[in-house]
């Protein structure tokens, strides 16, 4: 068992905002270090405690530019150690007007695009840093969507079909990592209250059986829970968090 006195260390990615910008402050709030992956540089605003050398600004839309941050990655963690990947970051394009895209209006180039950050860059950082994860007897959580499951009003095509496979890969990667001591799971959020909602998201709550939105911190106590002693024996599992949406 590692040293309960040693600095736990967490990589996330898609920090920003939303449920990202929840999960580092709870994380931040328990004492773990938070090293945080994100097109954008480092925000002298920065809410959480946390410093340019605790970010890494890297386009998860471009593989080669994703194999490069691994190693840098890598450099910042002088331990050899990783507790905790988050796949976290998403993006879901939208058409004219904010209109949903479908299977057909998708340009393909698009569909690669989403694809890279959705679903690829998860499994090309899990493999870059397996070494890390072992060390540590880590947990990967994958932040897959309620849209993987079903069609949904605003979620395009491309979002949903990335969020079905990172569910598939959820699977495979804990069947493969799982003898090395690493845990990988998925969380499914459905419709969460955050700055950046599609415009009658809020009209949905009707339909839900808690009838009101998540709340980030909500998401990112479940994402807390599956990196934490207390799911020691939970992986390959998805958990829906969404107020019954499902249902």
């Amino acid at each position: 068992m590692p040293d309960s006195n040693q600095r736990k260390t967490l990589l996330l990615t898609g920090a920003s905002r939303g449920i990202g910008h929840a999960t580092v402050k709870r994380f931040s709030s328990a004492g773990w270090r938070v090293i945080s992956c994100s097109r954008q540089p480092f925000p002298e605003d920065c809410p959480w405690e946390m410093g340019p050398e605790d970010h890494i600004q890297v386009d998860l839309a471009d593989p080669n530019a994703t194999m490069a941050a691994v190693g840098e990655i890598r450099r910042r963690l002088p331990g050899g150690r990783l507790d905790a990947l988050v796949n976290n970051a998403g993006i879901s394009p939208k058409g004219e007007g904010g209109a949903r895209l479908n299977t057909i209006d998708t340009d393909l180039r698009t569909w690669g695009q989403v694809f890279h950050v959705n679903f690829f860059a998860p499994i090309v950082l899990a493999r870059g840093l397996i070494e890390e994860l072992k060390a540590a007897k880590g947990a990967v959580v994958n932040v897959t969507s309620i849209a993987g499951a079903r069609v949904h009003p605003f979620a395009g095509s491309a979002y949903a079909t990335s969020k079905a496979a990172l569910t598939g890969l959820t699977r495979e990667m804990a069947n493969d990592f799982g003898p090395y001591g690493i845990r990988v799971n998925a969380i499914a959020p459905g419709e969460i209250e955050t700055d950046i909602l599609s415009p009658g998201t809020a009209e949905l709550a009707a339909d839900i059986p808690l009838r009101r939105l998540g709340r980030p911190e909500e998401v990112a106590r479940t994402i807390y829970y599956l990196c934490t002693p207390e799911s020691s024996y939970v992986s390959g599992v998805e958990i829906e968090i969404n107020g019954g949406q499902h249902v």
